[in-house]
């Protein structure tokens, strides 16, 4: 008895300073920076680049759904061009995003940015500091027209000064970053220079995965370190509502399956229509306030694309549910 009871006793001091050491090297090494590539794009004065980069920032690419505060949303729902000054919190399982200040100010904004390192932002998630971000900016392939158009409107926003929090991780979120379970993103493979607009299903699915994110949200994720772990587009992913605590949106299935695909039985004018329409449950997490704005081709596009997946059978329960 006294053997087992000694045993136990360096059993607990051995487990206690195991412990203890993980626990050192997670509150040490957790802000760890990536090295990755400044791409070379260069932000133009050219007109038209400048007007595609505003109708990718408050349309296809939603930037303005993320990068305004929460009360300004009700703003941005009216049709006005609310400044893109960050503020916006997220709770998450790994602590409290807040997204930036993307207006030319020099202390708070993008000011200071260089070209190479804003689109190093679009291209990784790597901040200009090398500490990497949450993928929730899904342009690691977008094309370098694209991102070069983003850039060059950006660099058009007047400055404002506003000093929001910062992005601040818990201890889950510090552990994953401390074993590097969260890393930057990387292109799936070298970016395109451009893709040419059209209606087409290949440009559809361009947009799909690359500029408007709807995989992103339409396959199901493990909110704690983003993976993907449902069929794309299959839908059933949980975002819970930021006014109400406990209620969740749950992605639709947007694969053709006749029986559990949730536009399976709808034509081509009926989804182009279901965008005009905009938001119908309040707090949908889904930016139907910058999609509204997506041209008819790009949503005729991304419904050819629809129809050409492969069809997933999986029932995802009803839109709203409760915790």
């Amino acid at each position: 008895m006294k053997t087992f009871l000694r045993i136990l006793k360096w059993t607990s001091v051995v487990l206690v300073v195991v412990i203890l050491a993980m626990v050192v090297f997670i509150l040490t090494s957790w802000n760890r920076k990536y090295d990755r590539p400044f791409p070379t794009l260069k932000a133009s004065k050219d007109s038209t680049m400048i007007a595609h980069g505003k109708y990718l920032v408050y349309g296809p690419a939603h930037c303005a759904s993320c990068h305004i505060p929460l009360d300004k949303l009700k703003d941005l729902e009216a049709g006005q061009e609310v400044p893109l000054t960050g503020g916006h919190e997220f709770k998450l399982p790994l602590g409290t995003l807040v997204t930036k200040n993307l207006t030319s100010d020099k202390e708070t904004g993008l000011g200071d940015y260089t070209d190479g390192e804003l689109s190093r932002v679009l291209r990784y998630n790597v901040r200009k500091d090398g500490q990497p971000m949450l993928g929730l900016m899904p342009f690691a392939n977008m094309s370098d027209y694209d991102v070069t158009c983003i850039l060059s409107y950006l660099r058009t926003v007047p400055p404002v000064k506003v000093n929001n929090k910062e992005t601040s991780w818990n201890f889950l979120g510090k552990a994953l970053h401390a074993f590097g379970q969260l890393p930057p993103e990387s292109p799936e493979a070298t970016p395109p220079a451009n893709v040419p607009a059209d209606t087409t299903a290949a440009y559809g699915k361009y947009l799909a995965y690359s500029v408007s994110n709807c995989r992103g949200c339409h396959t199901n994720r493990d909110l704690k370190t983003g993976d993907y772990i449902g069929p794309f587009f299959a839908g059933g992913f949980h975002l819970e509502d930021d006014m109400n605590p406990g209620t969740f949106y749950v992605s639709r299935n947007l694969t053709p399956d006749p029986q559990t695909g949730h536009i399976a039985h709808w034509s081509e004018a009926q989804f182009i229509n279901r965008f005009h329409q905009g938001r119908v449950f309040p707090n949908s997490p889904m930016p139907w306030t910058q999609f509204k704005k997506m041209s008819d081709d790009d949503l005729r596009a991304i419904w050819n694309f629809l129809q050409s997946l492969k069809p997933v059978m999986q029932d995802n329960g009803e839109a709203v549910q409760k915790s």
